[in-house]
């Protein structure tokens, strides 16, 4: 059935699009749980980085550092913060379904800052322990890993799993588990 009218469709779930949204809604609020748990005890850190003794002690270029990190913490928290304030206030306006597609957008924006984020924190704190080219070794090894299991893993999933078969591993059969058969 084509969708509209409040008429169900099939999308391999029997779901109507208003059940659709709500299911992709209560997946949504338990990936920004697991996110913003992680950005606030990281965006607390950057505050109390300031207040400690050994701050004063940071060269220009460390300082720098960490006006960046900040500002990107700051703006992690707000893009991961949104997606409350968008459903609030479109709440009881029949826009559920938009209501979700803004709140995933912000989300994957709060994701990619989180990434700048944690890279610009590890370049902060390795810059105070070790020596400029071990840290940025260090820094881009780990900026690639997060990069890895952020971003390419579920790109690679969302393209091998995108037939259409209706299982969601791109493939036919019960090929269960993390490693390709």
């Amino acid at each position: 059935m084509t969708p509209g009218n409040g008429e169900r469709h099939d999308d391999g779930r029997g779901e109507s699009p208003a059940q659709r949204a709500d299911r992709r809604w209560n997946e949504l609020l338990q990936e920004l749980r697991v996110a913003q748990t992680g950005t606030q005890i990281l965006f607390g850190f950057l505050v109390a980085v300031v207040f400690q003794p050994r701050f004063t002690e940071l060269g220009t270029t460390d300082r720098m550092i960490y006006v960046v990190t900040f500002c990107l913490g700051a703006a992690t928290t707000g893009a991961l913060v949104a997606p409350v304030a968008v459903h609030r206030l479109v709440a009881g306006r029949r826009l559920k379904p938009e209501t979700v597609n803004w709140a995933a957008r912000l989300t994957l924006v709060g994701l990619v800052l989180l990434y700048l984020t944690m890279v610009s924190t590890f370049l902060l704190i390795t810059r105070m322990v070790l020596d400029d080219g071990i840290a940025l070794v260090l820094v881009a090894v780990m900026a690639l890993w997060l990069a890895l299991c952020w971003f390419m893993v579920p790109l690679v999933a969302r393209r091998n799993g995108t037939n259409g078969n209706g299982n969601g591993n791109g493939r036919t059969g019960d090929n269960y588990g993390p490693w390709p058969h």
